[in-house]
């Protein structure tokens, strides 16, 4: 590449890097202060699905691991992807390497407002591989507003696997409220011949049960 080419490309990154402010404090030409980054270390805890199906979560919904991924996923802060899937990581890995990693699928409407996929960008991340085996089935409802029941009658139904096999399968979402949607990704999976063992997100909110840590 000529070195005109490379001025071009490290004066856009400076450009980018002087117009970002941390989501976590807001400290202004940095995409993530170094005080923000130590709270976005992994901090493992367990919770469960309303199914009871274990859910091992790499950090707390709250503060600045959640100003992060906000930025991540509504603001196109893709950089981000970097400390949270370090975040991940050692989550994900605890879990063995012969189960399947199948993300829960993004809807078509978010990918195409973010041109990528959160989970799948996460696992991709930690260094292991996603395997896109769950598809959206039909249109669902903004689950941000709903309840606990109304979210579970929201996803009903709505995902299927492209394809039936066999096999241990680790089911990973970027954010789990209620845990409905990781319900409806293992029913899915089991109509399709898998055997999900347990899921993995980057982050639970408070409104999950804390298994392990209450």
């Amino acid at each position: 590449m000529r070195s005109d080419a490379w001025q071009r490309i490290a004066h856009d990154a400076l450009a980018l890097l002087l117009a970002s402010s941390c989501p976590g404090c807001d400290r202004g030409g940095t995409l993530l202060c170094d005080d923000c980054r130590m709270l976005l270390r992994s901090d493992p805890h367990d919770t469960c699905t309303p199914q009871g199906r274990a859910v091992h979560a790499a950090l707390r919904y709250g503060g600045v691991p959640a100003r992060a991924i906000r930025r991540l996923k509504e603001e196109g802060a893709t950089m981000l992807s970097w400390p949270l899937g370090a975040a991940l990581r050692p989550v994900l890995q605890a879990q063995g390497s012969e189960a399947l990693i199948v993300p829960v699928p993004t809807s078509r409407v978010a990918f195409r407002r973010r041109g990528y996929r959160v989970p799948e960008l996460l696992i991709r991340r930690t260094g292991l591989t996603a395997h896109r085996v769950l598809v959206p089935a039909r249109r669902t409802q903004d689950q941000r507003e709903l309840g606990r029941a109304a979210r579970a009658r929201n996803v009903a139904g709505s995902m299927r696997a492209r394809v039936h096999g066999r096999g241990a399968v680790v089911i990973v979402d970027d954010v789990v409220t209620t845990g409905a949607t990781l319900d409806e990704a293992a029913r899915a999976l089991r109509a399709a011949g898998f055997t999900p063992v347990c899921a993995v997100a980057l982050a639970a909110t408070p409104r999950l049960h804390d298994t392990a840590n209450s």
